[in-house]
């Protein structure tokens, strides 16, 4: 576990500050879309599509957030308390403001890039690395690692989120709760896209309202502790803080890393559905995909850490000597429980039973979403090509891990969870940085059609962008529609 730990961290702290200088970077390049283009974030949900052509902007925030929305916005904030202190959460709110550029990025490229395969709309990293960056090679490398990482390994963490939280509210034996998620697993995934996409649709508006509406309770229950608790969050953060000042490298270096893990912005996960979005524009998708940043990070994320700080319900590791800075909650292991014991000091007797119902609802949708992933990859590696034992042994390992990563060590379980994001996090982020131009021109053709007072249409011929293939087509159909048309009226 030593050995495991610390190559996470080396994996992990560069990288959390290459991906915040990212996001900032991309913040001034495109002109702080995440801020200017709130309003049109609101009008792109309440746009319809979907059906046969592609998924609706909505069903694409739903899938997205099926992800995003997960034991990271639980289990990821109160780790990340415990490591960096409370000053921890400003940093993962300033990433979630900057670093949701890069999901817009993300989204675009996926966009840009996809393609039509076995009658479906298919995109994502693996995609813009090949036809994108003209790296083959490295697409298929990124396509195995994403396959293995989201089929074969990340569904455990999901999972024992589950059986620990159930452990606790319950009393039941991991392997029991590892049985009843398996098996609820095996009814979605075996039903193919759109069943993933009905669970997602139906679930996550309603898990997420239920989740903030108990947070808002709770802290309107403490409300005369909001203020101290804020700032301590944010003089913590800046490094002031008496107790915790002393922290600010992991407050800063564990906000960022849990903001990433717990959004999965700049690991690419969004960009899977974001390219099966139906629009007319990539840019649009790109603001879907920057919202739901806003949703996770800046909502429940910040909902939760709210919940743990005001109601004292953490420790902090005392990383240089050893041992705890402070301990509110002696013999808590950090992640659900924290949340947990916030409820319960406030609620008694509905804070396991409660933190367990929404951890199972978020990692379940996780689970759902990670498969989705997998099995887009896969379709990445086949091409046209069917492979019915591959899809099955993808299936089995899914379902396989889903046990497994019940009743096997928590500690374990993260620890490997964390290099495998980490690893996949630097090639999609390398790789989105390379194709800055692309997303450059997106951004421009987006904010002069929408100065002209039109509805954006992307046409790849006019903007310079080669490997748009669904796109060309698409275009090329409506030339031909056009033609015919014409000749009809003469």
């Amino acid at each position: 576990m030593e050995i495991v730990s610390t190559i996470s961290d080396w994996v992990w702290t560069p990288m959390a500050y290459f991906a915040l200088a990212l996001g900032l970077f991309f913040t001034w390049l495109t002109r702080g879309v995440q801020f200017r283009r709130l309003p049109d974030m609101i009008k792109q949900l309440r746009a319809g599509g979907g059906g046969d052509e592609g998924l609706s902007s909505f069903q694409t925030l739903a899938l997205t957030l099926s992800s995003r929305v997960g034991v990271g916005s639980i289990a990821g904030v109160a780790t990340a308390i415990a490591a960096g202190g409370p000053g921890a959460l400003l940093w993962m709110a300033v990433t979630g403001l900057l670093c949701s550029t890069a999901a817009y990025a993300e989204a675009v490229l996926a966009q840009v890039y996809k393609r039509r395969i076995r009658g479906e709309d298919r995109g994502g990293m693996p995609y813009y690395v090949k036809y994108g960056l003209k790296a083959p090679w490295l697409a298929m490398i990124l396509a195995a690692m994403t396959l293995v990482g989201y089929g074969l390994v990340f569904p455990g963490i999901q999972a024992n989120n589950i059986a620990s939280s159930a452990e606790l509210a319950f009393g039941l034996d991991s392997w029991v709760t590892g049985v009843i998620i398996t098996a609820l697993l095996a009814l979605v995934i075996l039903g193919g896209t759109k069943r993933i996409v009905s669970v997602a649709q139906t679930v996550v508006p309603f898990m997420a309202i239920g989740y903030m509406l108990t947070a808002c309770v709770i802290i309107a229950m403490n409300l005369s502790a909001v203020p101290g608790a804020l700032w301590t969050i944010v003089s913590s953060g800046l490094g002031i803080d008496s107790v915790f000042g002393g922290l600010i490298g992991y407050a800063v270096a564990w906000g960022v890393r849990r903001a990433i893990f717990a959004s999965a912005t700049g690991l690419g996960e969004g960009s899977f559905a974001a390219a099966a979005a139906h629009t007319s524009h990539p840019g649009k998708q790109g603001i879907i995909q920057a919202f739901s940043i806003y949703i996770d990070v800046l909502l429940v994320c910040m909902a939760t850490g709210l919940m743990i700080v005001l109601t004292n319900s953490y420790h902090v590791i005392d990383q240089i000597r050893g041992g705890f800075i402070v301990d509110y909650v002696p013999g808590t292991v950090a992640g659900p429980n924290f949340v947990q014991n916030a409820i319960e000091v406030t609620l008694p007797g509905w804070g396991p039973t409660f933190v367990a119902v929404a951890v199972f609802l978020f990692a379940f949708t996780s689970q759902i979403f990670f498969f989705y992933v997998a099995s887009t990859n896969l379709v990445f590696l086949l091409g046209e090509k069917t492979n019915r034992g591959l899809e099955w042994a993808l299936k089995v390992g899914a379902l396989s891990i889903s046990f497994v990563g019940a009743v096997i060590s928590a500690d374990a379980m993260w620890a490997i969870g964390d290099i495998g994001y980490g690893l996949i996090a630097w090639v999609n982020l390398v790789s989105v940085a390379l194709l800055v131009p692309v997303v450059r021109k997106i951004v421009r053709d987006y904010d002069r059609q929408r100065a002209l007072g039109i509805d954006p249409v992307f046409n790849p011929h006019e903007l310079g962008i080669s490997g748009a293939e669904w796109w060309e087509d698409r275009l090329a159909e409506r030339q031909k529609q056009q033609t015919e048309g014409t000749s009809v009226r003469r």
